[in-house]
């Protein structure tokens, strides 16, 4: 696959809102997740007994070149502790609908103002290894926010280009042993950040739908 380079704004506001609005979310269902790279172990991953979660993807209007908040979890969490992650969590009983989950999450977590979000599409389930199907989110965020981190989720925010995220030469992947198998994933080192396994599949996922050829 290769990235489609022939619009100067390519990864603007703009751009992103039509590409996402163009997507079907319903499309090829169960073909999204941990599994995408390791066809051995789907058997494992896609299973009856998964528990909901949605992520929000905030890609932030900063004209032509748009950016992606993540976050860095706190290193004392239980699960994924210290891992780059989209804002997100489990679906509620209380929740109407995956973006008002996402949203919620966004909120608690980093403090991000539901009215400067525009939800703009959904992708498909993406399935993980820990046992959640996750529903991301696409939406386009209204700069000058003011953000108030939650000390017992997350560490850090920070932005990276959706640019730099959407160029396949900057997607590696890896591998590690997991019940006795070699598992792949992809990550993408970003300077300091090290953002890998779900988060980068996740985001592998956004190039594969609405930027690549």
């Amino acid at each position: 696959m290769t990235l489609l380079t022939d619009t100067k704004d390519l990864f603007s506001a703009e751009e992103f809102r039509r590409r996402a609005a163009a997507q079907d979310p319903e499309h090829d269902p169960d073909a999204y997740g941990d599994h995408r790279l390791n066809p051995d172990l789907k058997h494992l991953i896609i299973r009856d007994s998964l528990h909901d979660a949605a992520v929000l993807v905030p890609v932030v209007d900063h004209g032509v070149e748009t950016t992606v908040i993540l976050t860095q979890r706190t290193a004392n969490l239980r699960s994924h502790s210290g891992q780059i992650a989209l804002p997100g969590g489990r679906i509620d009983p209380t929740d109407a609908s995956p973006e008002d989950a996402a949203l919620r999450e966004a909120q608690e977590e980093i403090g991000l103002d539901p009215a400067r979000i525009e939800i703009v599409g959904r992708m498909p389930d993406y399935a993980t290894g820990s046992g959640y199907r996750i529903r991301p989110i696409l939406s386009v965020v209204e700069p000058g926010f003011r953000l108030s981190l939650n000390p017992h989720e997350v560490d850090a925010v920070f932005e990276v280009p959706l640019s730099f995220l959407m160029d396949p030469a900057n997607h590696r992947r890896e591998s590690r042993i997991w019940q006795e198998r070699e598992r792949f994933y992809y990550t993408m080192p970003y300077g300091d950040r090290f953002i890998w396994g779900v988060t980068a599949g996740i985001l592998h996922m956004l190039y594969e739908r609405l930027y690549a050829q």
